[in-house]
């Protein structure tokens, strides 16, 4: 079984990171491999609902990592989507990359039907929950069942253990959730 991880933060090693390696660890120590994929600093575009996808279940526009991404989720079992919280969202371009991935991967495709999805945040203050609920729209639309913890799960900046505690709740109930469904695809 494998998870892949999305750092949907453009810092490579900052907190979105951290709380990710938190999950990693907790996955791994239950036996399940880990892939992770690293947002990009460079421009993203936005989905302009032209249906080429229909045909092919990849996105028309290939000058960023979108059509790298369906392939990688396709090939998981399970899905964690990291994202700093901005403006009391998810990262704007972690979304717009996220609209054509599972737009072109779910709508015609039903690509991503059955695997199990988490979502992660990290913020300094406010906003997780609005985050969270926008990310975890992307596995209702998708037929994937979603991951709890022990709370909502976000990890604050500058020190926070129960952060820390959730995402690791996270991890082992992820692990634990692969481990008991059949399989659906």
């Amino acid at each position: 079984m494998k998870v892949l991880l999305i750092n949907g933060s453009p810092h490579k090693e900052g907190n979105t990171a951290a709380a990710l390696g938190i999950i990693e660890g907790e996955l791994r120590e239950k036996g399940i491999e880990t892939q992770w994929f690293q947002l990009s600093a460079k421009p993203v575009r936005g989905c302009i609902a032209c249906e080429r996808c229909r045909q092919t279940n990849h996105c028309a526009f290939t000058d960023d990592q979108a059509n790298e991404l369906i392939d990688m989720i396709a090939e998981c079992d399970g899905v964690v989507i990291g994202s700093p919280v901005y403006f009391a969202g998810p990262n704007g371009a972690l979304l717009a990359l996220l609209d054509r991935v599972f737009y072109a991967g779910s709508r015609h495709g039903r690509l991503f039907r059955g695997k199990v999805g988490a979502a992660a945040v990290t913020l300094w203050r406010a906003g997780s929950t609005a985050a969270l609920d926008r990310l975890y729209k992307y596995f209702s639309y998708s037929e994937m069942p979603i991951v709890s913890s022990s709370y909502w799960n976000m990890l604050h900046t500058g020190g926070d253990p129960t952060g820390e505690n959730i995402m690791k709740t996270l991890g082992r109930s992820m692990a634990e959730l692969l481990r008991a469904l059949p399989e659906a695809r």
